[in-house]
């Protein structure tokens, strides 16, 4: 008799193993001749050799499956015990469709045409600028492009960063340390992460590191490489700050700047580090640029409504 201990790293136990390990239960069913035992984020396998291979082989495609699709139920586990090959079980999607599957498995997509461009210009470019009003998915879809790099490998970690300028509040009336200052300002980006990565997971790669999130002064004298990094409301920049982000481009990097003209929070006559850099950079080999507007407002229905009215009275001033 032989046994091997299969550890699950970065991936919940207690979702791994299903309600009341039912999932555990399913996997019984199917290797009757291997004693399995779950306990805390290790599976341990007690049996013949071959059988233990086989168990180790379906264990791996299992998890894979996991890391990809943050779930699995009782008809995936079934198409993966039952499979010929490692291909045979994976579920039909049309190449590029998908961007990743979010903390419950929903899928995640480029929905409009603009962001679909966005997808696509930032693979053929290290440097994408992504502009266009709120709503449009700017920074949801580029979340999502970085954790797709992240689960694919393409980088070994993701920063994102927002110029610490309030939209009319005061961030030092706030209460609480800079870190809880902060928090509620990079909401956004919390949120898109949460919806893409399990929570235990995202707890991890925050805390040791593999996920980044800082104002944009952090940023300094740093040279980020093999990093997906996206800075976000890149429109309250000023050009001293945009300089210095653009230059922190280390190897293997891809560099996201998303942004919206119509809301600059910056002092009055200060110019926006974003609308100088879409003037400067324009045409440079290896950064490309889209422009999304109110036909990619992916929020409530309202929310073209509000963006159209506004721009019909900035038209009139």
């Amino acid at each position: 008799m032989k046994e091997i201990i299969i550890e699950l790293e970065e991936i919940s136990p207690k979702e791994f193993f299903g309600t009341g390990n039912e999932n555990i239960t399913l996997l019984k069913k199917y290797f009757p001749k291997l004693k399995i035992i779950a306990r805390g984020s290790k599976i341990k396998a007690i049996g013949d050799a071959e059988l233990l291979e086989e168990f180790d082989r379906r264990m791996t495609m299992l998890i894979k499956h996991f890391s990809k699709y943050n779930a699995i139920d009782e008809n995936v586990i079934e198409r993966v015990l039952t499979s010929q090959s490692s291909d045979d079980y994976k579920t039909s999607e049309k190449s590029g469709e998908v961007l990743v599957h979010g903390a419950n498995g929903k899928p995640i997509k480029a929905i409009t045409a603009n962001q679909r461009k966005m997808v696509e210009l930032m693979r053929k470019n290290d440097m994408v600028f992504a502009i266009g009003p709120a709503g449009t998915g700017k920074t949801y879809t580029g979340v999502a492009l970085a954790v797709k790099a992240l689960k694919n490998k393409e980088v070994k970690r993701i920063i994102l960063t927002r110029p610490a300028v309030e939209a009319g509040e005061n961030l030092g009336f706030l209460p609480g340390d800079l870190q809880e200052k902060l928090d509620p300002y990079m909401q956004p980006i919390y949120d898109a992460l949460r919806d893409m990565i399990p929570a235990e997971k995202l707890a991890h790669y925050i805390d040791n590191g593999t996920i980044q999130i800082a104002p944009l002064a952090f940023m300094r004298g740093r040279t980020l490489d093999n990093a997906f990094v996206i800075l976000d409301e890149g429109q309250n920049t000023t050009h001293a700050q945009m300089k210095m982000f653009l230059t922190r481009m280390g190897k293997n990097a891809k560099f996201l700047l998303t942004g919206d003209p119509g809301q600059i929070d910056l002092p009055r006559r200060t110019i926006s580090g974003l609308k100088e850099a879409l003037l400067i950079l324009k045409g440079v080999e290896g950064v490309g640029m889209v422009f999304l507007d109110d036909k990619d407002v992916v929020r409530h229905k309202l929310v073209k409504k509000i963006i159209e009215a506004y721009k019909n009275i900035e038209n009139v001033d």
